[in-house]
């Protein structure tokens, strides 16, 4: 499919954000459309093919992808636009992740909005520590969320204005220290049993047998995969740090199988307009996986890697070297498997047992 010989403009359809694609009428040009992009639609109202406005189909079609925060921006004083300009260059800057960007804007324009037409160079941190206790006292905010808000504030202040440390002196929020979520060997079993869809159990089986984040998953490149030597390389993890994790020898003849029926292009596991599968989808089969498997537990899709550090722990698998596989900057992040691990539980035994 050659892009130029489409035209593609941003527009909206039934109240949803869409691209459309004008071309002049031929039907090799409407098949060549058809074939790129399978869920492509036509609205015989405009009388016009379209697609959803999504990054990965901007992607595919190299449109310009919208900044982060555009929305935001419109919601806040004139008065403090430009520190939020200059708050997203800054993200962009040091490069952090998109995810990271969206959610530190929502925050800084959460804050924009209520101070209003008030400069926000101007808050001292009195000013400051009265804002995060509204967060707690009035709007509810939970630890995990108090300590995201504080993170995206302290970014403005320390790196995009460059103040000193100002907010040594704001007590964080203690976060719970909660276990990881766990599914039994069985469980696993019958949760891939249950999923008929080919590309669907690969997904899993992978997340599962390589202990890999979903982002990780659906970001595998075939590039990456080096079957002589049974290792997938993890490129830009959480934290931007690479790692290779052991490719499962069971599954070998069955991604063989999927990609001959499949033929991926770029990723291993690719979206219905290109580019990778989205992370919400996997998710989704998942959670749909769990339901016809009988699994009746409140686990997401990140309780496969959980799963898979436990069990490699409980079958003898050093501390140290399942940090590496999972990623870990720290062994006390690795560590916590150990409060969850059947194997170690197991070998102590209650003063009861005694008497």
């Amino acid at each position: 499919m050659e892009l130029a010989n489409y035209n593609f403009k941003l527009g909206k359809h039934k109240n949803k954000n869409v691209i459309w694609i004008a071309f002049p009428y031929n039907k090799d040009m409407q098949k060549q459309l058809q074939k790129q992009f399978p869920s492509v639609s036509y609205s015989a109202s405009n009388a016009c093919w379209y697609l959803p406005d999504l990054p990965v189909v901007r992607r595919e079609l190299k449109i310009k992808e919208e900044l982060p925060g555009k929305k935001l921006l419109d919601t806040i004083h004139h008065i403090n636009k430009q520190a939020f300009i200059d708050y997203r260059n800054q993200l962009q800057i040091k490069s952090y992740s998109i995810n990271t960007q969206r959610m530190y804007l929502a925050e800084f324009a959460e804050l924009l909005y209520l101070i209003n037409d008030y400069p926000i160079e101007d808050l001292n941190p009195k000013r400051l520590k009265d804002y995060f206790l509204y967060c707690v006292q009035h709007l509810k905010m939970k630890e995990r969320k108090m300590n995201g808000k504080i993170n995206a504030v302290k970014f403005y202040f320390e790196q995009v204005i460059h103040r000193p440390k100002m907010f040594f002196d704001i007590p964080r929020p203690k976060t719970p220290s909660t276990l990881p979520k766990l599914l039994s060997k069985y469980e696993i079993k019958r949760i891939i049993k249950a999923t008929t869809n080919l590309k669907h159990k690969v997904a899993l089986k992978l997340c599962y047998g390589m202990g890999l984040r979903v982002s990780e998953v659906v970001n595998i490149k075939l590039h990456h995969i080096n079957s002589s030597r049974m290792l997938v390389h993890i490129v830009g993890a959480k934290g931007k740090k690479d790692r290779y994790v052991p490719l499962p020898m069971t599954i070998l003849k069955e991604l063989r199988i999927y990609y001959t029926i499949y033929t991926p292009e770029e990723y291993l596991f690719e979206g219905q307009y290109g580019g990778s599968y989205s992370k919400s989808s996997l998710q989704q089969v998942f959670k749909k996986a769990m339901i016809k498997a009988g699994v009746n537990k409140k686990i997401g899709i990140h309780g496969l890697r959980h799963s898979y550090a436990t069990h490699l722990l409980e079958s003898g698998a050093d501390l140290r070297f399942i940090q590496e596989l999972l990623g870990h900057y720290s062994i006390k992040t690795t560590q916590v498997y150990t409060k969850v691990s059947h194997s170690h539980m197991s070998n102590i035994k209650s003063p009861l047992d005694s008497l």
